[in-house]
């Protein structure tokens, strides 16, 4: 079966630059193939602030939001995040989608494309890192970053020279750990594989 990348828009806010991107680095990656990918929008998931009872390791979800999350993150194998830089970290809504349910995130692979001013959002990615390392998802190294100046100088995303190689470069790295990986999710005990 082919593997499933996930690219995560973690904007939600009104007039985000983050939708002309994310439909480049998507056309990008369907283009580069080695995996299906599919775009995952938080604006379009209606979480709200985490209203969750439990502990999300628990898996005793009470929301129906909470139900369509997990089982949408559980069905991927990977993920790119393109996360926006907000006050030298990432944004708020992004913490809280990561934040619903835990299980369903572990022993993936996930690669990051920041964006924001002239320091490209390296920093909301490095912040990103710590969160994701605590979820047990394993990030590449390959981090590409894209300064909104001179990218959107027209008004419309023009990608910087060398951004598709570095692109192609991350998503090689994300789908061979997310291959190997999906053997590592097969031999936990909970599946019914040996451990």
């Amino acid at each position: 079966m082919a593997l499933r990348i996930g690219i995560i828009l973690g904007s939600t806010r009104p007039g985000r630059r983050g939708e002309q991107i994310a439909s480049w680095v998507l056309d990008t990656a369907r283009a580069h193939a080695g995996a299906d990918y599919e775009l995952i929008d938080l604006a379009h998931h209606r979480l709200g602030n985490l209203d969750e009872g439990g502990n999300p390791n628990l898996q005793q979800y009470e929301h129906a939001h909470t139900r369509e999350w997990s089982a949408l993150i559980d069905g991927f194998d990977g993920f790119v995040f393109l996360v926006p830089e907000y006050n030298h970290s990432f944004p708020g809504a992004l913490k809280n989608a990561l934040d619903y349910v835990y299980r369903e995130w572990n022993d993936k692979a996930a690669g990051i494309v920041s964006y924001g001013g002239w320091a490209a959002g390296v920093r909301a990615a490095e912040a990103l890192r710590l969160v994701l390392a605590e979820l047990q998802v394993a990030t590449v190294r390959a981090q590409p970053a894209v300064p909104l100046i001179p990218t959107f100088s027209t008004g419309a995303f023009v990608p910087g020279e060398g951004l598709d190689v570095a692109v192609r470069g991350m998503l090689d790295q994300v789908i061979a750990w997310a291959g190997a990986l999906r053997g590592v999710r097969e031999a936990r005990p909970e599946t019914g594989a040996a451990a």
